[in-house]
């Protein structure tokens, strides 16, 4: 694959509640006859899911002209493929928190199995993750059990059932299995230490030749992106916003729900264009 000579910024940007949102993501504060055009990028269920501005369509559809775009999402693959973005399709995405970069649309076997190496290598197997979820947790608080490609278990929850203790167990007893415990949300994800967007965007960064990594992201799984980037935008909302996480190259965002999705754009663009 080549990657035109003037691309030579990649910006790698987590998906849900930073450049697209649910409906009840969306954050309108402002009087409905001010309220932004709305656009649907995402339909799932013969149902409108996702969305973002109409500018911030517009900023995106030539922010992919202009850089490698590449959206990093911890959703699986089937889940992000939902998604139709404005703009030239990317030629890179990484899905599944890492595991998986797809190159045009298809799936990077290679890739794939150098995770799943350096999974084995440092981390307990998953089935002992689920074996410990199904043991400990019950129907009174716990509404789902997922298993993400294979790659990593979440519980989705009624967060203010949750037990006061069980989390920080939980997270103790994984850690020393090799995996990283989260609370995002109503999720509860258990990821492998090596599964991390930022080692599958520092691979995307390699093959492209990119001099300039931007980010941005708003979830605890999203700090080791924002790390690895060379500048990174949060929002004012989310768990990193919750949590007051920053990092020297880290600019906050004042804006919250879409509105910050199209700030996040303005920046990716001027940061390129510098």
């Amino acid at each position: 694959m080549s990657t035109p000579t003037h691309a030579r910024t990649l910006v790698a940007s987590d998906l849900d509640r930073t450049l697209i949102y649910s409906s009840a993501a969306l954050a309108l504060g402002m009087p409905d006859t001010q309220a932004p055009r709305l656009l649907c990028v995402e339909v799932h269920e013969s149902k409108p899911l996702s969305y973002m501005t109409e500018q911030a369509a517009d900023l995106l559809a030539r922010l992919t002209d202009e850089t490698v775009f590449v959206p990093t999402t911890t959703r699986t693959r089937k889940q992000y493929q939902r998604i139709q973005l404005p703009g030239t399709a990317p030629a890179y995405a990484i899905c599944a928190n890492g595991g998986h970069i797809l190159v045009d649309g298809v799936p990077d076997q290679d890739w794939h199995a150098t995770v799943l190496r350096r999974i084995a290598d440092a981390c307990a197997p998953l089935s002992e993750i689920r074996a410990y979820l199904t043991a400990t947790t019950d129907l009174s608080w716990v509404r789902k059990h997922r298993v993400a490609e294979d790659l990593f278990a979440y519980l989705v929850v009624e967060r203010e059932r949750l037990p006061g203790d069980w989390l920080d167990r939980f997270d103790g007893w994984a850690g020393d299995r090799g995996w990283t415990v989260s609370l995002q949300g109503r999720k509860v994800y258990a990821v492998p230490k090596p599964l991390t967007k930022s080692a599958a965007v520092r691979e995307v960064a390699r093959r492209t030749g990119a001099t300039l990594t931007l980010a941005a992201g708003d979830s605890l799984l999203d700090a080791d992106l924002l790390l690895a980037a060379d500048r990174a935008w949060r929002p004012g909302h989310g768990e990193l916003a919750d949590s007051d996480w920053t990092a020297p190259h880290l600019d906050v965002l004042a804006e919250r729900g879409v509105a910050a999705g199209e700030e996040i754009l303005r920046r990716f663009r001027a940061a390129a264009a510098a």
